[in-house]
């Protein structure tokens, strides 16, 4: 008779989940390291003159560039106008490209600083920071439903999704910036840290102090939307005439 966590039984088949998730993440770890070098060919190319590597260094890279820059500045305008001055500046400093690093890296550092800085020039007074550090909590920002949902169910994603955002416009740009990147793109801090040209521990702490701030408007929204007078269809009253 075959023991008890023998082949077949729950200690094999809890090593066999354990070997998918590694070879999962190895397969990742290699289609990364593949498009990395992809890219540094293409740059080569581009700085060899040839037109058509710098043009597909843009096509691969500027409908994730879109989408991240939408979520920050959360309007596609900007976001659109934002992408082709990532792409124009990283043009024009193609040369001083580290090859030691990912050019996506690269690219995503410049355009979230373009980022950063409109937003700064749109809510000039940010607060929140007094510029110390402490260890990241382990808390979650609520993350906005994107499965296939009931038409219903859609809407309330929807109003969640207008919510967070909301939230997320109310931060100052150092902290937005950084749950974007974590929250909404999945970029790990390691990666984050380069990008917004802080140590991996102030990304940390921003992601931190962002989520608190987050939950604090989060819930000061939630105050002022049940406190909102309503009448009998739902809707908030008009205030009353004097």
């Amino acid at each position: 008779m075959e023991p008890r966590g023998g082949i077949g039984g729950p200690k094999h088949a809890a090593a066999s989940t354990a070997g998918a998730g590694h070879t999962a993440a190895g397969q990742r770890a290699i289609e990364t390291a593949r498009e990395d070098q992809s890219d540094h060919d293409r740059v080569r190319a581009a700085l060899a003159g040839e037109e058509h590597a710098f043009e597909e260094l843009v096509r691969c890279h500027q409908a994730r560039l879109f989408r991240m820059l939408r979520n920050l500045v959360r309007s596609d305008e900007d976001a659109q106008d934002l992408v082709q001055e990532a792409f124009l500046r990283v043009f024009r400093s193609l040369s001083s490209f580290d090859f030691q690093h990912p050019f996506g890296t690269w690219l995503t550092r410049i355009a979230t600083n373009l980022a950063i800085d409109h937003l700064r020039r749109r809510r000039p007074l940010a607060s929140g920071w007094s510029g110390g550090e402490e260890p990241e909590a382990e808390t979650a920002l609520d993350a906005v439903e994107t499965r296939e949902q009931a038409p219903e169910r859609r809407l309330e994603a929807d109003e969640t999704a207008r919510e967070v955002h909301a939230c997320l416009d109310a931060l100052a740009p150092h902290f937005s910036s950084v749950l974007v990147l974590r929250e909404l793109e999945g970029l790990a801090c390691q990666t984050i840290a380069p990008i917004v040209g802080a140590t991996h521990v102030t990304v940390r702490w921003r992601l931190h102090r962002g989520r608190k701030l987050f939950q604090e408007e989060w819930e000061r929204r939630q105050r002022a939307n049940i406190s909102a007078p309503r009448d009998v269809q739902g809707g908030v009253q008009p205030p009353c005439s004097p």
